[in-house]
């Protein structure tokens, strides 16, 4: 009978630990719309019910996912000590996991896609930016849960870790990008990436979403490989940037060998850079995705 008592009690305590989690998500969620529409500069309900404003939604899309990504992060784990404690971790992580992503769009913006007003654009309804900067919120959100997950604790070091650690994500995809941006050109005659992205090419935009977010998950592999220590966290982090190069190339070239299986006999270039086949950028997608997947698998 005490047995069953103790049950019963670690049980309630455990919901009631499980609805402030999801009383904070669910908020936090809903917070990210207005936060939306307020960078944006737009009534986030005239952008979605009475302008149709599809490369909107789609950006917001993105941005609530992400944020979803990052509170799985903030709830991995063991509950803490007390209510109370669990309420402040949970919100701590994700109010600052919401500021990352809001940070990391900004670096997308200005430092990866430079070229580009995304947010003009999305007001114009480009689809394909929208694609592309929902991509971006989630390539980061990805490694931002993956640091979360690493840098156990609600201290100072553990928001340190974490911020570094946004650092590196940050810097990997813009890397990936002027990598694909060089790629592009190079298949093109010269053309920019950037001018198609802004052109409305909506199958770019698809298989740039696969390679980032491919690239988000070659880097969350990486991260099995080292042990969260303030003591030596600089050194984790350059040995995590490095290894999460390495990842990147091999899932790279796995994608390219398993592309070149399962598209055989279609020429991608031709396709997808200049006919706008959206469903064979979607399969390019998948492939990328998929093999990311696996890879991050074998790693944990």
């Amino acid at each position: 009978m005490n047995n069953f008592f103790n049950i019963s009690a670690f049980n309630q305590d455990l919901v009631i630990f499980l609805t402030i989690d999801l009383i904070i998500a669910v908020v936090l969620l809903g917070a990210m719309r207005f936060i939306s529409g307020l960078s944006a500069q737009v009534n986030t309900t005239d952008e979605l019910s009475k302008q149709d404003n599809f490369a909107f939604g789609i950006s917001l899309a993105g941005s609530i996912a992400a944020l979803g990504i990052v509170l799985t992060g903030a709830i991995y784990g063991e509950t803490a000590n007390t209510y109370a404690m669990e309420a402040i971790g949970m919100l701590s992580y994700g109010l600052f996991g919401l500021l990352l992503i809001k940070i990391g769009r900004f670096i997308h913006d200005k430092v990866a896609l430079h070229h580009l007003n995304k947010t003009e654009l999305i007001k114009q309804q480009n689809l394909t930016v929208g694609i592309v900067d929902a991509a971006g919120a989630i390539a980061t959100a990805i490694i931002i849960r993956a640091v979360l997950i690493w840098a156990h604790g609600l201290t100072l070091n553990t928001f340190i870790a974490i911020a570094a650690g946004f650092v590196v994500s940050q810097a990997m995809l813009v890397l990936v990008t002027r990598l694909k941006e060089r790629n592009y050109s190079r298949n093109n005659q010269g053309d920019s990436l950037q001018h198609a992205f802004e052109q409305g090419q909506v199958a770019l935009a698809i298989r740039y979403a696969g390679q980032v977010i491919s690239t988000a998950l070659a880097v969350t592999a990486a991260s099995y490989f080292f042990v969260y220590s303030p003591e030596t966290l600089l050194e984790n982090l350059v040995a995590w940037l490095v290894f999460g190069l390495f990842m990147t190339l091999l899932v790279a070239i796995l994608t390219t060998i398993a592309k070149r299986i399962v598209l055989l006999g279609i020429n991608l270039i031709e396709e997808v850079d200049q006919q706008d086949n959206i469903g064979v950028a979607s399969i390019e997608m998948a492939i990328s995705i998929s093999i990311a997947l696996i890879m991050t698998a074998l790693m944990a």
